[in-house]
């Protein structure tokens, strides 16, 4: 039997059809035309693979629904605001560091226009991000500073643009690979510096360094390996030593503390982690580090250090195509201001990592109270481990307590799949068939957005 196409119904009828007009009053009517016309594709396509008769209503109705579907996942397309309620502080996917309250209002104020390369004073134009200098001074005790999109971006131009066409002495165990397979010796050569490596795995000592030093050599690197941990039989010289080292021999001393801490997280009962300001008194020429990490700021890329040195980098031509938006500067000029404030403590990212078991007990039970889940739901407190993520204290457990959520006969990647499907999605984690959501990563202020989501799944 022949296809019957008749029972298509025409662009011009769906665009009159009471849920396509909803739509067209949602979104551009052109943006709706293209999902009637892919629609209307697909099930032309269907009725030609299948030629079981069908009526114009339920050709209607399917395609209709078709069109739905594309606008749903439209909007689950565009970028948004979600909770990230996997138990990662610090996670890749979700933007890592959520920003306190003043770098959220600066983005907003500085959203219109902004002195980003205004000096106020003399109505010149200035250097982009020169006003953040101040403060990394007083904060790390450097000579000048510079701003770039991300951490790589900061490696690749310090190397480029004061060690191209020299060696640069590394020790094989800190050749390491950063999120999106981007691998250390890959910066290396699209730099033009040489690398130089040094001792093995687990164990270099200075005097390997020492060694690998000669006329062609530009700079030592030494790299923190803020994503995995070298344990048990190891050995890596102290700054101090590389610095002295370095300078005894007239080479520059990087130093890429990673995860950009700012701050003495011991008296958070944390690991300790290299911090800005202890590189640079030790005599590191530059300082590598991110802004989104423990730092707790917008993604960017630190380069903090020797004036001099400095100027060779901002003047490089490279550094215009990586130099940072002036919403990313807004931000971590605030997030700064918070540690010039001594309100360090303040920031979400300390907040969500100290955190007591006691304190999110409480507050899953609020939340668990509000739910009011239909016949099938099993809703459970438990206690859990979260990771920190982003690269940052490796290997560290974080006690959490998680919600967890199940049906008798709807599996957990359905249910995760409807929670992130929300107004304001919810990103759970999965494990041994129950969706989780942890609050560690939760802000105290999204819990009353959190426990609207879920009772809308659940009910």
């Amino acid at each position: 039997m022949a296809a019957d196409l008749s029972t298509m119904p025409s662009v011009t009828s769906l665009l009159a059809h009471d849920r396509i007009v909803s739509l067209t009053k949602q979104f551009s009517r052109s943006l709706v035309l293209n999902w009637i016309r892919e629609a209307v594709a697909a099930q032309r396509i269907l009725i030609l693979e299948n030629t079981e008769l069908r009526s114009r209503e339920a050709a209607v109705h399917e395609v209709v629904l078709a069109i739905e579907l594309l606008a749903t996942r439209w909007r689950t397309g565009q970028i948004k605001r979600v909770i990230n309620a996997t138990g990662i502080v610090l996670h890749t996917g979700l933007g890592r560091a959520s920003l306190c309250d003043a770098a959220i209002d600066a983005i907003v104020s500085c959203a219109r226009a902004s002195n980003v390369e205004l000096n106020l004073q003399n109505g010149e134009r200035a250097v982009r991000g020169e006003q953040l200098t101040p403060a990394w001074k007083t904060l790390a005790g450097c000579e000048d500073s510079l701003i770039v999109n991300n951490n790589a971006a900061a490696t690749l131009l310090t190397l480029q643009s004061l060690c191209a066409g020299r060696e640069v002495v590394i020790s094989r165990g800190q050749l390491i690979e950063i999120g999106g397979s981007f691998r250390l010796p890959d910066i290396f050569e699209l730099s033009g510096a040489k690398l130089r490596e040094v001792g093995t795995t687990n164990r270099t000592r200075i005097e390997d360094y020492a060694t690998a030093i000669h006329s062609r050599t530009a700079a030592i690197l030494r790299v923190h390996p803020s994503n995995y941990e070298v344990v048990g039989f190891s050995e890596t010289p102290q700054i101090q030593q590389l610095t002295e080292l370095a300078h005894r021999h007239n080479l520059i001393m990087i130093d890429d503390i990673g995860s950009g801490c700012l701050h003495d997280i011991t008296r958070f009962g944390l690991p300790r982690e290299p911090t800005f300001q202890e590189s640079i008194a030790a005599g590191a020429d530059v300082v590598l580090g991110s802004g989104d990490k423990l730092l707790g700021g917008p993604q960017c890329g630190i380069i903090l250090g020797n004036a001099d040195l400095l100027q060779v980098i901002r003047k490089h031509p490279l550094a215009r195509t990586v130099r940072v938006d002036k919403l990313a500067l807004a931000a971590m000029s605030a997030t700064l201001g918070e540690y010039l404030a001594d309100r360090a403590e303040t920031l979400p990212i300390f907040q969500m990592l100290t955190t007591s078991l006691e304190q999110l007990v409480d507050r899953a039970n609020r939340i668990v109270r509000q739910l009011q889940p239909s016949h099938g739901w099993e809703i459970a407190i438990e206690e859990h481990d979260a990771e920190v993520g982003g690269g940052s204290l490796p290997g560290l457990k974080l006690q959490t307590i998680a919600i967890s959520i199940g049906h008798r006969s709807i599996n957990e990647y359905d249910i995760a799949a409807s929670l992130r499907a929300g107004t304001i999605p919810v990103v759970p984690r999965i494990q041994k068939e129950r969706v989780l959501i942890d609050l560690r990563s939760v802000q105290p202020e999204e819990d009353g957005l959190l426990s609207a989501a879920v009772q809308q799944v659940i009910q």
